[in-house]
């Protein structure tokens, strides 16, 4: 049956069709939807892990029990999840055991422009790269087979444009291989220094037969077409230099990105004129060329930054561009913002009007950065806003510290927040981290998380009490606010910020997007009462517009929480409810 598949579905149909059983993840854009989508077949179990070290971790557990596993995360989290990975590469695998990592060339919803290429080749590990939802699907079920032929872990690093693109799939039947046996094997898994230095040249035996493998593999083409330029290249941007050549270079396009295969690269050059790479982000197919004593141009033509497009391609590489058609106004910016209602506007309001430095983190309140609200001064990864705050206050002068909190999200918090937590209570700072709890992962979709109560399925399972968790972690103080109520905010961020303890506020609201949250009657302008001073637009709420110099709702984004009502000195806001 075919179908157009998203490649993120079309990785989760290969899961399925490679028979994987087994799949933990944490949820981050551009791949959290390869792990919603397997949770929708019955015969694999799914989870959310609380963060991809404990993710890839429970993957590895599932391998050793001998089925086939999958564990997935975006560019970042592969950081997270290398400290097992590195050493992951030395014990080997059981059952078949296939990571996906989702690189973001452009940074569309990402901190930084990561090349994951880096992690296969340091750790050792063989890393498959699909162009397309087709390939998506047959490569799941080659790194299946690779894994357990050579007793490694496969990454298959996607990225936005694959991940996010729709091709046509053609699915197939599920297999499952019978289950392997654990075998105990103290000096396979046990990586203490004496059985590790046995395992390292495993390692580097293994690397020299994939590499033979890769050399041959069906996973590596060459496409010959006229021989003036070959380009070597992969993933997305193979795609882009078929649109923009057609059959009028040779290409040879590499869906083994770790090893490569110096005899095909070899061969391929010698029958071209001139050997041009085409990669996005770091030249590492570049680098290796030159390895090689090959004469190539890759970084010279093409960026080092951003995403590739055909245009780009084109320009890069003196090819005509593709003219579209202009448009007769420009279309406006749209920055990202804060949604009607969103839980995190009254925190971050209240934040600014006390004039207070925030050390930030990763998720949807991030955006307290922009303006108008301004308050996010910092956002470095998951969980660094907790650590952060502890040195900052050590460092700094106590008048300064009274005016010093760190914010960080449920979600954020279980991922990597509560070792920091742990630090500031441990080594004594007067530290107030404030917990965002919107009840959900916001960001990414609405994905749950240890504190919300339920699973992937939406099943009951069990929830960690914030409140309780903080306590035992040696904090006395811990308060709970609703950030729809600015003024209980504003008392209670002042009075934790002038207490010679370490605190915890949690600022509980459930996200407004969340389908069962029952929201007010959305609010009005009284324009008798309203005199135009603006001091309603200081939230940056979407529902709220001038006109006239007057403010105006738009009802059919206003969700009625008042927060507004509560900066306007005349009253003007007022609720429709009476009207309904």
């Amino acid at each position: 049956m075919k179908e157009l598949m998203l490649g993120n579905k079309a990785f989760a149909r290969g899961l399925y069709e490679a028979g994987c059983c087994f799949v933990s993840s944490y949820p981050g854009t551009p791949s959290t939807e390869i792990t919603e989508e397997a949770v929708k077949y019955d015969e694999i179990y799914c989870e959310w892990a609380p963060n991809e070290k404990v993710a890839l971790e429970a993957a590895f557990g599932a391998s050793l029990a001998g089925r086939r596993a999958f564990c997935g995360m975006k560019h970042v989290g592969l950081n997270v999840a290398a400290d097992p990975l590195y050493t992951m590469s030395y014990t080997g695998v059981n059952g078949g055991l296939v990571i996906a990592v989702a690189d973001d060339p452009g940074m569309h919803s990402s901190q930084n422009e990561q090349d994951s290429r880096h992690h296969a080749i340091a750790s050792k590990v063989p890393m498959l790269e699909p162009s397309d939802s087709a390939e998506t699907l047959a490569f799941v079920k080659i790194a299946f087979e690779l894994s357990e032929q050579f007793d490694t872990p496969v990454i298959i690093r996607m990225c936005t444009r694959v991940s996010h693109s729709q091709s046509i799939v053609e699915a197939g039947e599920r297999t499952v291989p019978e289950q392997i046996p654990y075998e105990k094997n103290i000096a396979k898994y046990v990586m203490m220094p004496g059985n590790a230095k046995k395992r390292h040249p495993v390692v580097e035996e293994r690397t020299k037969k994939l590499a033979q493998w890769a050399e041959s593999a069906p996973v590596n083409r060459v496409e010959m077409g006229g021989t003036d330029i070959g380009v070597i290249t992969s993933s997305t941007s193979y795609q882009y230099v078929k649109e923009v050549f057609g059959d009028r270079v040779s290409i040879l396009k590499l869906g083994m990105s770790n090893p490569l295969p110096e005899k095909l690269i070899r061969d391929f050059a010698s029958k071209v004129k001139k050997l041009v790479v085409a990669e996005e982000m770091d030249p590492v197919f570049e680098n290796y060329c030159r390895q090689l004593g090959l004469e190539v141009s890759g970084k010279d033509l093409l960026p080092m930054c951003g995403e590739f497009s055909q245009n780009m391609i084109a320009e890069c590489l003196g090819e005509k561009l593709y003219e579209g058609k202009a448009l007769d106004d420009p279309i406006p910016p749209r920055p990202p913002a804060m949604c009607s209602g969103c839980p995190h506007r009254g925190l971050f309001y209240t934040l600014k009007k006390n004039k207070v430095t925030c050390l930030g983190d990763i998720g949807c309140y991030t955006l307290g950065a922009a303006a108008p609200l301004s308050s996010v001064d910092t956002t470095l990864c998951m969980g660094a806003s907790v650590s952060a705050i502890h040195g900052f206050i050590k460092m700094q002068d106590p008048e300064t510290a009274r005016h010093t909190v760190a914010v960080i999200g449920d979600s954020t918090f279980m991922h990597s927040g509560m070792t920091g937590l742990a630090n500031i209570a441990y080594n004594m700072s007067n530290s107030t981290v404030i917990i965002l709890d919107n009840s959900i992962t916001g960001m990414t979709g609405h994905q749950q998380n240890p504190t919300t109560g339920y699973n992937i399925k939406g099943d009951p399972a069990g929830k960690i009490d914030l409140e309780a968790l903080c306590r035992a972690m040696g904090f006395e103080r811990v308060r709970v606010v609703d950030p729809y109520n600015l003024s209980e905010c504003d008392s209670v961020i002042r009075e934790e910020l002038n207490v010679d303890a370490p605190s915890v506020i949690i600022s509980r609201r459930p996200c407004a997007l969340l389908k069962y949250v029952k929201h007010k009657a959305p609010l009005k302008v009284n324009p008798d009462k309203c005199v135009g001073c603006r001091a309603c637009m200081q939230i940056a709420c979407p529902s709220i517009s001038f006109r006239d110099k007057k403010a105006v709702v738009d009802a059919t984004q206003c969700v009625g929480c008042g927060v507004c009502s509560q900066l306007c000195r005349f009253g003007a806001y007022e609720s429709t409810a009476k009207e309904d």
